[in-house]
């Protein structure tokens, strides 16, 4: 019995010991000077093998770090906004937490990430590279060949973004087959696929579809925009037949083509409509259309994220954290998704109200996840080919970014939280 008593004296001290030492707290509220190099401190702390909690819902989705004078130099030096705080402010923090609708999840380590993308230089720009490097968080890249041959298994978070997995070249042929990036575009690409043994593009695409799918499967985490959210579904669903039209892979698409789709192996999407006209800029009737409600401004074309239970749905809660409920609109080639077209089971995290339109949804496949966010650039409405790259510096604080950084923090959660 003195024994037990003993040691859990020596416990209490401990716990004391602990809190009452100084610990630094990133605010992600208003009152943060920068949003988005804060991700990218957490994640310098993460790859020293250091602790981070996230404190969700608190301030904005705050970071809790131990209180060593190294992390309050980075935070300078990124322009960080950062508070010292004593073991009762620790305190009175975690009771507030435990009343309210906040949780707090330990990340504990920094996730290695991998970027798909083409050799090949492209008229516009990825926001999540964008992001990525703004927040000075690591990268790799990676396309088919990588893909292919298993290279997937070594990265914790995959990102797609302006992406055809259905082999038609964006289908940009309307306007840009004549211009120089899209010839070179297509002679990579019709190159790497016969390297690679396939015949033409399209089945090559299907292929590296369904090795990010099994990624996915093994406990992989996606994220992706654009237009890489729907056409990889298309693809997917597309196995057995072939969709995309001669003057995209050299012989005609399947008139049956559409009644021979398989949804099963879909991400997030199912009973789909393909859109059939070779020339126009679209590929299916899950992307929103400008009758539909969009096109009317960032402002006007606003849509809201959901608020989740933290301690009992802490997965959307960390991908939904932000200093807003509220985020601008933008476009691209799949700006937002049609809601009846999205399978029962997926968590949908932001939505256009007004026009019933999907921006942001979640999902589980096997033991991995998939979220996707319609849209090209979170602070550029309407960014058109050739258009130059945003600069963050001028967006430090964009709730729109904000979500993309969400979702590379999101691998690093204790396992134990990772459930909807």
């Amino acid at each position: 019995m003195k024994k037990f008593i003993l040691l859990a004296s020596m416990l209490l001290l401990a716990l004391a010991a602990e809190a009452q030492a100084d610990r630094i707290l990133i605010p992600m509220d208003l009152k943060q000077t920068d949003h988005l190099k804060a991700y990218g401190v957490a994640y310098w702390v993460l790859d020293r093998e250091l602790e981070v909690e996230w404190l969700l819902n608190y301030r904005g989705g705050s970071f809790l770090m131990e209180g060593v004078e190294v992390i309050a130099r980075e935070a300078r030096i990124r322009g960080v906004s950062y508070q010292v705080i004593g073991g009762a402010d620790v305190a009175r923090i975690y009771a507030q937490m435990e009343q309210e609708n906040m949780e707090v999840v330990r990340l504990e380590k920094a996730p290695k990430v991998a970027v798909y993308v083409p050799p090949t230089g492209q008229p516009w720009d990825d926001a999540v590279r964008l992001a990525l490097e703004y927040a000075e968080i690591p990268y790799e890249t990676l396309w088919d060949r990588e893909v292919l041959e298993g290279r997937l298994d070594e990265y914790d978070w995959l990102h797609l973004h302006h992406e055809d997995f259905t082999g038609q070249y964006g289908k940009f042929y309307a306007h840009y087959h004549n211009a120089p990036w899209y010839i070179e575009q297509q002679a990579r690409f019709e190159e790497m696929a016969h390297s690679l043994g396939f015949r033409k593009v399209s089945e090559e695409k299907k292929a590296v579809a369904r090795k990010i799918r099994e990624y996915v499967l093994k406990g992989g985490f996606l994220f992706a925009m654009c237009s890489a959210t729907d056409t990889i579904d298309i693809a997917l669903a597309a196995q057995n037949t072939d969709v995309a039209a001669s003057i995209h892979d050299g012989d005609p698409a399947d008139p049956r083509a559409q009644e021979k789709l398989d949804y099963t192996p879909c991400f997030a999407f199912e009973n789909f409509t393909l859109e059939k006209n070779r020339l126009r800029y679209e590929f299916s009737d899950i992307d929103i259309q400008p009758d539909r409600g969009f096109g009317r401004g960032a402002e006007a074309d606003y849509f809201t994220l959901f608020e989740f239970s933290a301690k009992y749905d802490p997965v959307p809660t960390m991908l939904t954290q932000n200093h807003t409920p509220v985020i601008h609109g933008f476009l691209g080639q799949t700006t937002a998704f049609k809601k009846s077209l999205i399978k029962r089971a997926i968590v949908i995290m932001g939505e256009a109200k007004d026009v019933e339109e999907v921006k942001y949804l979640h999902g589980n496949l096997g033991k991995g996840t998939f979220t996707f966010y319609g849209g090209h650039d979170p602070e550029d409405y309407q960014h058109r080919v050739g258009d130059p790259p945003t600069k963050l510096e001028l967006h430090k604080n964009s709730p729109g970014y904000r979500l993309i950084l969400n979702n590379v923090l999101f691998p690093a959660a204790e396992k134990k939280k990772r459930k909807t």
